[in-house]
């Protein structure tokens, strides 16, 4: 795994150099009851280095009832993680899983999936969006130079960079997890049509990085991102 981390690594360093659109963003889909998503999640803490993208980590709760009760899990992820199912036209979901840039569904312990479908996702959109916050005011602001025809949400996220759980029970029972970019929230705070640019301020609070990322329907694929750390 290790030389294939590195592999992924190395990828990305010859890739495209990072667009206008801004990082791409990927979702791991994860579970601290879930033995087969350390090496998943140390996929993410090699990601959440890089500039080109911005890792998300949402803990699901579904793997709660084999022992341990997941201390970052929130139900709405897992909606997420089904309504992205429920596009895809299939009937399961699974962890570790990665959604990339909002359409390509990776296993997440296949480091060159990944490292693909991140160059994939570096196509233009044409899309443009920008954030400042000033005290508790966070200003948003989008581009672009046509109509967006299936409309879009204007989403804020929030996470925490860096946590390490101590695992007393279930399948990783015994084990210390170093966990990077675990989501906290994830809200969505408007829509944008791309009939005219976009121009909205929101309140926000605290010191946790702040996301924006504009997004189709559906959830559909991801058109444009902004960070700010």
């Amino acid at each position: 795994m290790r030389r294939l981390i590195a592999s992924l690594a190395t990828v990305l360093t010859l890739a495209t150099p990072v667009v206008a659109d801004g990082p791409v963003v990927v979702e791991l889909y994860t579970s601290q009851g879930c033995s087969s998503c350390p090496p998943a999640d140390a996929l993410l803490h090699d990601l959440a280095e890089r500039g080109d993208v911005i890792p998300l980590a949402l803990h699901v709760d579904y793997w709660d009832y084999i022992g341990w009760a997941d201390s970052f899990a929130d139900p709405s992820h897992t909606r997420r993680q089904q309504n992205y199912a429920a596009v895809a036209g299939v009937n399961t979901i699974y962890t570790p899983q990665m959604i990339i840039g909002g359409e390509d569904h990776v296993v997440g312990t296949k480091p060159m999936q990944v490292a693909e479908a991140i160059m994939a996702q570096k196509a233009p959109t044409g899309v443009r969006v920008s954030a400042t916050r000033s005290g508790n005011q966070l200003t948003i602001s989008g581009r672009t130079a046509q109509a967006l025809p299936s409309g879009t949400v204007v989403q804020i996220v929030r996470f925490s960079p860096s946590e390490t759980v101590d695992i007393r029970r279930g399948e990783n029972a015994g084990r210390t997890l170093s966990y990077a970019n675990i989501v906290t929230d994830w809200d969505v705070v408007g829509e944008w049509s791309g009939r005219g640019a976009l121009e909205m301020t929101v309140p926000v609070s605290g010191a946790a990085p702040i996301v924006v990322i504009v997004q189709e329907h559906g959830p559909g694929a991801v058109l444009a991102t902004a960070v700010l750390r």
